[in-house]
């Protein structure tokens, strides 16, 4: 059963993953795949799942500070990656 966190968590992410999918029927410029929303889907799913563990488990306020902004760059730094391929990695399909 979710907690009311993980509920945020699930509804944040569905209403996020509506603005591509909204901006698709209005424009050719945003152009997803399934496969598209679904990582990104499981992205943000880990960063919200990951985000509330840390905050309801770890109580010191300095290592939870540090994990959440470790976890939301690591979070940037694959998105970027995968959108672009700012680092010419073949994880991103270069």
């Amino acid at each position: 059963m979710l907690n009311k966190n993980q509920f945020f968590v699930l509804a944040g992410t569905c209403f996020l993953l509506l603005i591509p999918l909204i901006g698709m029927q209005f424009t050719n410029e945003v152009n997803w795949s399934v496969f598209d929303f679904i990582l990104m889907g499981a992205l943000l799913l880990g960063l919200g799942f990951t985000s509330e563990f840390i905050f309801r488990k770890i109580t010191h306020k300095t290592y939870k500070l540090g994990l959440i902004v470790l976890l939301v760059i690591v979070f940037l730094l694959i998105w970027v990656e995968l959108a672009v391929g700012l680092f010419n990695s073949p994880f991103a399909g270069s």
